[in-house]
């Protein structure tokens, strides 16, 4: 599938894989190259200002690697799946979070999907993502162990 969305500037990317870099423990290291490649295959990408958060998405059909993803795909036919949303450090608390995702739901329901899915780190352990996954309506459907010892608990939204 090709994304039909425009891709963030160049700059934006930059601001992008900085940002996700902070947080390579609760979402993976990314290189130009790889960003480039997720960007391409998204569902959605939603930034908010110059980037204080952002969220990527792909759907079932997204051509993407990520054994998360895998994992989702062999079990569920139709999905959205949440593959990372991060916030800057200054910009917590101000409901970014919960505006990428309420925007998601929205893009997901009018594509016609039903569900939206996601993980969230076990070990190491994630306790903020866990609280703020519960508050927006998320239920455990799954977990595994990933490769370099990572354990991920997969959780669903019905839309």
């Amino acid at each position: 599938m090709v994304n039909a969305l425009p891709l963030p500037s160049p700059e934006m990317r930059a601001l992008m894989l900085d940002l996700n870099n902070v947080h390579a423990e609760q979402t993976s290291l990314l290189d130009v190259s790889r960003l480039d490649r997720m960007l391409e295959a998204a569902f959605l990408v939603e930034t908010v200002g110059a980037l204080d958060a952002f969220l990527i998405a792909f759907d079932q059909d997204a051509e993407y690697d990520s054994p998360n993803f895998l994992w989702l795909r062999a079990r569920h036919p139709r999905f959205v799946y949440v593959d990372r949303v991060v916030t800057a450090p200054a910009a917590r608390g101000r409901g970014h979070a919960g505006r990428l995702y309420e925007a998601l739901f929205g893009r997901a329901r009018a594509a016609g999907h039903d569900q939206v899915l996601c993980e969230v780190n076990q070990h190491p352990p994630n306790p903020v993502s866990d609280a703020f996954h519960a508050r927006m309506g998320f239920a455990g459907i799954g977990q595994a162990v990933l490769p370099g010892g990572k354990t991920v608990r997969y959780l669903g939204r019905a839309l």
